[in-house]
């Protein structure tokens, strides 16, 4: 199971999303606009996706706005 957490309008949210195998950045922010039902396919343009692994193993990805003092 892989956790992908959303972060828009300086809310966040986790969501549980099912794939089988790796899942690209461009589609991460794809994904992204499709579930929240947002109107502009580019809305994640500028955005980081990061990948991390939980205490478990499982994956998650975080898909942020960039920040002023880092990448």
């Amino acid at each position: 199971m892989t956790t992908l957490n959303i972060t828009y309008n300086g809310l966040s949210s986790d969501v549980p999303l099912e794939v089988d195998g790796a899942v690209s950045d461009a589609d991460v922010r794809r994904i992204a606009v499709e579930m929240l039902g947002l109107p502009r396919e580019d809305t994640f343009q500028h955005y980081v996706v990061d990948r991390f692994r939980g205490p478990r193993g499982e994956e998650r990805i975080y898909l942020r706005p960039k920040v002023p003092f880092g990448a």
